[in-house]
């Protein structure tokens, strides 16, 4: 009896070091081919390879149903901005209107001292004074050789020679006036005067100041804003262009005011996109009661745009990168895998904006290998199943899913029941080899 269990235990024993060392050859054989072939011949090998079945999640590219909101920095612009320069030569008198001052239409926000401007306008009125003696005597003398003419007492050359001295007498009366009148004009710029209701938004005067005739003087003396309503400017980028359309309505955002949000409308755009940016100019109108929008303001420009529908959504996870670009695994009526290339939005996070290259109707891996590609077989599982997808085990038994501490004992065991484990699957033994094994009982 002993006889005969010592030969069962030797024969035993036997056997297990029989497959321990066909496991080893196995793996050496293997690893060796693996080594020794060149990298064109692996990747020839790797492109003729069978196609490999895989137990995957597949998801639906879902339409984005969601309003999106576009968030872009803008400028407030004052209603009316107008510089104001002198239109005279002189120097300050006095300045009545600083920064900050609300003025009316028409009110003096400055006086300029004009010395020789008014030197000129005297010598103009004097001027014509003397061509109006002068055009009342030619009148007179004129009036004289005519009566003159009638008693044949002179030629009628001389007669006509007469009334053509009046003539230009009367002209030089126009002209004198009409010069005394635009030196009187100049003489009304001495005062400095708003445009238009609003604010004083700038004063870079004072008194005693020489200032030039614009436009020789390129700095503005003042600047009054009418900041009743305000206009907002923001850049579009091209892709949401054709989504911005005149009726609007948008929320103004401004860091100085966080708990309050201004509503503007959509006025007109430039119907044009500009070359250095690739966006559209947006001109919107808030109105501004409170005076609490400040020209040049920085704020932010909330849009609320409808969905998009030719935007689909996939997890983020879904997306393949190769060489020819972001591509997706879709699985056919067949089961087989077709790589797509796609056209990618926004990152949303756990999702990815799909712009082109998918529909509704196809069904996408949701975490696809590495190494997939076109023409392998997918195994599809539910929502439900996924997730714990480390409890099951498909028709052969092997497992896949999440690493688990009962997958880890249960690789032992295969390994020392003849399989080995290569990357994320399970493979028998005889099937690295080449031909089956049995086992001696």
């Amino acid at each position: 009896m002993c006889a005969l269990i010592r030969k069962q235990t030797n024969v035993s024993m036997a056997g297990s070091c029989t497959w321990l060392a066909l496991g080893i050859l196995s793996s050496v054989s293997i690893f060796g081919s693996v080594v020794g072939c060149p990298a064109s011949e692996m990747k020839l090998a790797d492109s003729r390879r069978l196609p490999v079945t895989w137990t995957l999640d597949v998801v639906s590219p879902q339409p984005d149903t969601a309003n999106q909101e576009l968030v872009l920095p803008g400028e407030v612009r004052a209603w009316y901005t107008a510089p104001i320069h002198s239109r005279v030569a002189g120097y300050v008198k006095m300045w009545f209107k600083d920064i900050g001052a609300r003025v009316n239409t028409g009110d003096v926000l400055a006086e300029v001292e004009t010395p020789e401007l008014d030197q000129q306008l005297e010598r103009a009125k004097h001027e014509l004074t003397k061509d109006e003696a002068v055009e009342a005597l030619a009148e007179l003398t004129a009036k004289r050789w005519a009566a003159l003419r009638k008693l044949k007492a002179v030629s009628f050359e001389d007669a006509d020679e007469k009334m053509g001295a009046y003539k230009v007498a009367l002209a030089k009366i126009v002209v004198a006036k009409a010069k005394v009148g635009r030196l009187e004009a100049f003489r009304s710029f001495k005062k400095i005067r708003a445009p238009f209701n609003g604010i004083v938004t700038q004063r870079k005067i004072d008194v005693g100041a020489f200032v030039h005739a614009a436009p020789f003087h390129p700095t503005a003396l003042f600047e009054v804003a009418d900041i009743h309503e305000m206009r907002i400017y923001v850049d579009v980028p091209q892709p949401f262009a054709a989504q911005i359309h005149p009726g609007m309505t948008a929320a103004l955002e401004l860091i100085q005011y966080p708990d309050r949000a201004f509503n503007a409308v959509v006025a007109t755009t430039s119907q044009s996109i500009a070359k250095h940016s690739r966006t559209l100019l947006v001109q919107l109108q808030c109105k501004n009661e409170d005076g609490l929008l400040l020209p040049g303001s920085y704020v932010e420009v909330r849009f609320d745009l409808p969905p998009n529908e030719n935007i689909l959504l996939v997890p983020t996870s879904a997306l393949v990168f190769r060489d020819a670009g972001s591509e997706v695994a879709v699985v056919g009526n067949d089961m087989r895998v077709t790589l797509k290339r796609i056209r990618i939005g926004r990152d949303l996070g756990t999702s990815m904006e799909i712009v082109s290259g998918l529909s509704v109707t196809d069904r996408v891996v949701r975490d696809p290998p590495d190494s997939i590609k076109d023409g392998d077989i997918v195994r599809t599982i539910g929502p439900a199943v996924a997730c714990n997808a480390h409890r099951f085990r498909n028709s052969r038994g092997w497992l896949y899913g999440k690493p688990h501490r009962s997958r880890l004992k249960l690789v032992r065991s295969r390994l020392r029941r003849g399989h080995v484990i290569v990357s994320r699957f399970e493979f028998p033994l005889r099937t690295l080899c080449g031909r089956s094994i049995s086992r001696r009982q």
